[in-house]
């Protein structure tokens, strides 16, 4: 892989959604906020999912992953999506780049991008609930898996889409209702069997479950389950990404 290169594209990545951090890093954390404010305040005296674990203070995990896994796929189907339509990517096809400078590359920047706004969702939302890191390290590991599963799938959605309309339909029927369904607001236990169930196929649930966990101490499953299924769907993801890249999937056309 050519080192250098993948570098000066990661960068070039970076720097294209710092420049635009109002509307890249602040908007979603903003998002959050409301989502903290509304459920909080609605749900706070009514809702206990953990013992001696208030509602809100239950709510700011998922919050904070949520944003992360959205904005990591963001970050990488946006950047393809509009490099192919705007036609600048011929820039980066004839460059002495491999799949391998580009994955690192799109996936690293997303990376980056997730954990800016999941930092930024927490530094903001902390003050509004009591709570301290029961087991930190898990909090690391599902928030570095969970941005980079969900910045290769962005780059197969990138390099599958055409248009803007395909990109956002990508989103909003596949990415949104596999994040909210996830457990962000909720306790899986609290839904019936069969939704308990459906829940588990989620390889999203096991993110924001295990994520929870560093926090808490306590999860609906087992840590170890989450990170089996977390680590093996990142595996899967990453691959294909990779293999599209490598015969040039839509790009050369």
């Amino acid at each position: 892989m050519n080192l250098e290169g993948a570098g000066t594209l990661f960068r070039k990545e970076i720097l294209r959604f710092w420049k635009v951090s109002f509307q890249t890093v602040a908007a979603p954390v903003l998002t959050a906020v409301m989502y903290l404010l509304i459920f909080g305040h609605v749900l706070e005296e009514h809702v206990q999912v953990f013992p001696g674990v208030g509602y809100t203070s239950f709510l700011i995990p998922g919050l904070v992953m949520m944003s992360v896994l959205q904005n990591s796929f963001a970050n990488s189907s946006s950047s393809l999506i509009q490099s192919k339509i705007t036609g600048n990517l011929v820039f980066l096809l004839v460059s002495p780049l491999s799949h391998w400078a580009w994955f690192a590359a799109y996936v690293g920047a997303s990376v980056v991008r997730g954990l800016a706004v999941g930092s930024g969702v927490f530094l903001v939302t902390v003050w509004f609930a009591p709570f301290h890191l029961a087991e930190p390290w898990w909090v690391i590991v599902f928030a570095a898996l969970g941005a980079g599963m969900l910045g290769s799938l962005g780059l197969i959605a990138g390099l599958w889409a055409e248009k803007f309309d395909q990109m956002a339909a990508f989103q909003n029927f596949i990415i949104m209702p596999m994040t909210f369904l996830s457990g962000v607001f909720y306790s899986v236990k609290s839904l019936p069997g069969v939704w308990q169930a459906v829940s588990h196929l989620n390889p999203f649930f096991y993110m924001i479950d295990g994520f929870r966990r560093g926090f808490f101490g306590a999860s609906d499953v087992s840590p170890w389950l989450s990170l089996a299924v977390v680590g093996t769907a990142f595996v899967v993801v990453a691959t294909v990404s990779l293999r599209l890249l490598a015969i040039g999937y839509k790009l050369r056309s």
